[in-house]
């Protein structure tokens, strides 16, 4: 149970009992888990709003992103505005990734997150009016968890002085991570082929974005992994809204 424990004290804020893993790496097969939970906690709470306000499904989708920031700690959210302000130094990857470690936010970042926080607002307000549209968020949410964590084994840690993320960075994509692709299957499989087809599209993601952050940075970041996060799962939802 301490690899459950650290994925859930790495990617949320709830409070968890227990004690971690022994190794942050051996909660990387837990991470599609978390990401289902995650899934059915806030689209548990839109469907809520929509017993009591039928039909309003704008209101249902904010309340969906208010409380999906609230239950991250907005930590993907706060590394996918780093990762954009650090394209700002150009080719210069030492300056790339001394502003993604720096604490201020640029307006490369700013704009960043708000266009993200309405794409998800718009796709969250699609699958909401969608019958079964819950089971389509909580898939989304399962498949970028563990394509963040196949990118984070896969790949090297950016900064030889480490940081945040270096405890799972370049572990191995077995056993770990290729369990957590057979537990991410299986929380798909009730979102139906959808489900297989943002399994897939967060696999090939994480591909394409694991080769621009080698080529980039030298490796990944927490930032950089919580960049993927983001932009995992607003590609996947985007999909499942586009083919409904």
């Amino acid at each position: 149970m301490g690899g459950l424990i650290s994925a859930l004290r790495t990617l949320t804020i709830l409070p968890v009992p227990g004690r971690d893993a022994r190794q942050l790496s051996d909660s990387l097969s837990y991470f599609p888990l978390v990401g289902a939970l995650l899934g059915l906690m806030v689209s548990g709470a839109g469907l809520g709003l929509l017993a009591v306000a039928p039909g309003w499904y704008a209101g249902a989708a904010a309340l969906v992103l208010v409380l999906e920031m609230v239950l991250t700690g907005a930590l993907h959210t706060d590394g996918l505005g780093d990762t954009a302000d650090s394209l700002g130094a150009g080719r210069d990857r030492q300056r790339a990734l001394a502003i993604m470690k720096d604490s201020c936010q640029g307006s490369y970042g700013v704009v960043a997150i708000v266009l993200v926080l309405l794409l998800k607002w718009v796709v969250y307000t699609r699958l909401l009016a969608l019958p079964g549209g819950w089971i389509l968020i909580i898939a989304a949410f399962a498949a970028s968890r563990q394509a963040t964590a196949h990118l984070a084994a896969s790949q090297p840690y950016a900064r030889p002085e480490g940081g945040t993320g270096a405890a799972v960075a370049g572990v191995g994509l077995w056993p770990g991570v290729a369990v957590g692709w057979l537990l991410a299957l299986a929380l798909c499989v009730p979102a139906g082929w959808l489900g297989a087809a943002g399994l897939a599209l967060s696999a090939a993601v994480a591909l394409i974005f694991g080769r621009w952050c080698r080529a980039r940075y030298g490796g990944v970041t927490g930032d950089l992994l919580g960049a993927h996060t983001e932009g995992s799962v607003v590609a996947v939802l985007f999909l499942m809204a586009l083919l409904n």
